[in-house]
């Protein structure tokens, strides 16, 4: 079946349509200076195309945010989130095809690109089993992917760049169409410009951006000028899927506004120039510090939060101490449920807030609901769960220098430590990158790999590969070492090898 989107008129009053199955194979570059309608014809494509295929949107102004209002696409602040949570936002993203505004607005050029670069390479690092189609939108990616170094580090640089080459040269066959919106053609890298087959040019100036735009679209120098009189939303079209020739067309209306809509004229106050001069030249306020910008509220914690103060009962309520047999028993059974909820294939790779809802309900259903541990104590129970700590063995002595260590790594990597601790003290072989895979919630082996290699830059551990290719890994000052293990072994093997992991 082929999807039509709308895009609105030719300038000889026909119907313009974009093939959206073509665009999907064949990505798109669109250029125009400031004003000449380029914002608004990716809104009217993100648009048109929302009902047909998931998006996201590299928003670098926030322009885009107000989809979200009418289209439910999901508004990631980028302000607000690591490096790292947006490599793992935009893996989920894709997992669980949910359509995204990165909102990279108040951030500096820098840490626009760094962060961009994580989301892209969460996109772009999912499993094949979910390779499903995207559009992915990069609005002024002339930030993103430049022509020449700039201001920034040559780190962040290659970074985004890096992600931009990936996204353009190598996404089709991920499922990733790169619909890419640049205000200057020569200030974009022209391997990046080069992948896309299909060409929107709209108002131009500069004559070397006029040039390159006149030999994207096939046509002579001596008709590059004509870029100069296009009018605000009319650009030239041609693709597979757009047209075959080089066609005129005007985008057609929007249903969603941009949050900061245009400047225009209006009339000055009227004033006296001593009432002017009382206001602009008065004393300034002292200087305060500028408060930051807070966190957005995790929906989680918040439910969990009204929960809890639903649930509060009286003090005369309140039931009595349980004694130390009493607190172990309980414990047990909570390990079990969790132990239960874990032995599901699917578990390594659902979010954790799924995972906390079962564990809540399977509790309630045991008779379980008042020992219900907050989410925090969650996390760290499904920390040395996925290790094969049962809750006594993680308060032994013999752990606590452990668990100690393991804290100067983010949270989900802190299992993956543990577990391969295990192996270390137990004398059992390394785990696979299968089985480090699974523990991190993720099907990609070379993810599994590079988290061996930044535990190792952390100073945690040593590994080595003998002759025959087996991997050991060395705890650091603690002496503790794995046997030989084979590092591509399947999960199922490295399983067997390591019973003990599950509770």
């Amino acid at each position: 079946m082929t999807v039509a989107i709308e895009m609105g008129q030719t300038t000889a009053g026909g119907l313009a349509a974009l093939d959206l199955e073509e665009l999907l194979a064949t990505r798109l570059l669109v250029q125009g200076n400031s004003g000449s309608g380029k914002s608004h014809l990716l809104r009217r494509l993100l648009e048109q195309s929302a009902p047909w295929v998931q998006q996201t949107i590299i928003d670098p102004e926030g322009d885009f945010v107000t989809l979200a209002d009418r289209f439910g696409h999901l508004v990631i602040d980028a302000e607000d989130h690591s490096e790292r949570g947006l490599q793992v936002a935009g893996e989920r993203a894709r997992i669980h095809r949910v359509s995204t505004v990165l909102n990279l607005e108040g951030l500096d050029a820098e840490n626009q690109m760094r962060r961009a670069a994580a989301f892209l390479g969460g996109l772009f690092e999912v499993a094949r089993d979910h390779w499903y189609p995207m559009l992915v939108v990069v609005d002024e990616a002339q930030l993103f992917a430049p022509a020449v170094a700039g201001e920034v580090s040559d780190e962040a640089r290659k970074l985004s760049l890096g992600a931009m080459t990936n996204l353009m040269c190598r996404g089709r066959k991920r499922g990733l169409a790169g619909i890419i919106a640049t205000q200057r053609l020569a200030k974009l890298a022209k391997n990046v410009a080069a992948e896309a087959s299909n060409f929107l040019m709209g108002r131009t100036f500069l004559d070397i951006d006029m040039a390159r735009a006149a030999d994207l679209l096939g046509m002579e120098r001596r008709q590059a000028d004509a870029f100069r009189d296009l009018e605000r939303g009319q650009f030239m079209a041609l693709g597979p899927a757009l047209s075959r020739r080089p066609l005129g067309l005007r985008i057609g209306p929007t249903e969603t506004r941009p949050r900061n809509a245009p400047p225009r004229l209006m009339p000055l106050p009227e004033a006296t120039l001593e009432d002017a001069r009382a206001v602009i030249l008065a004393d300034p306020p002292p200087e305060s510090i500028r408060p930051q910008r807070r966190p957005s509220p995790n929906l989680l914690d918040q439910l969990m939060a009204a929960k809890s103060a639903a649930m509060e009962i009286p003090p005369e309520a309140v039931e009595q101490p349980l004694s130390a047999e009493e607190l172990a028993e309980r414990r047990k059974r909570l390990d079990r449920i969790l132990s239960a909820i874990l032995a599901e294939p699917d578990t390594g790779f659902r979010a954790i807030g799924v995972l906390y809802q079962e564990f809540v309900v399977r509790c309630r259903i045991e008779g379980l609901g008042s020992a219900v541990p907050d989410l925090g104590d969650f996390r760290r129970m499904l920390t040395r769960a996925r290790a094969g700590l049962a809750t006594d063995i993680a308060e032994d002595d013999a752990w606590q220098d452990v668990s100690l260590r393991a804290t100067i790594l983010p949270d989900d990597m802190q299992g993956v430590f543990m577990m391969i601790a295990r192996a270390a003290k137990e004398g059992r072989p390394c785990p696979s990158d299968a089985a480090i895979a699974r523990a991190y919630g993720t099907h990609s082996l070379r993810r599994a790999r590079h988290l061996l290699t930044y535990i190792e830059e952390q100073g945690l551990i040593v590994c080595q590969l003998d002759g025959a290719g087996r991997r050991t890994v060395t705890l650091v000052e603690l002496a503790w070492v794995t046997a030989p293990g084979a590092p591509n072994a399947d999960e199922g093997s490295a399983e067997e090898s390591c019973s003990s992991s599950s509770l």
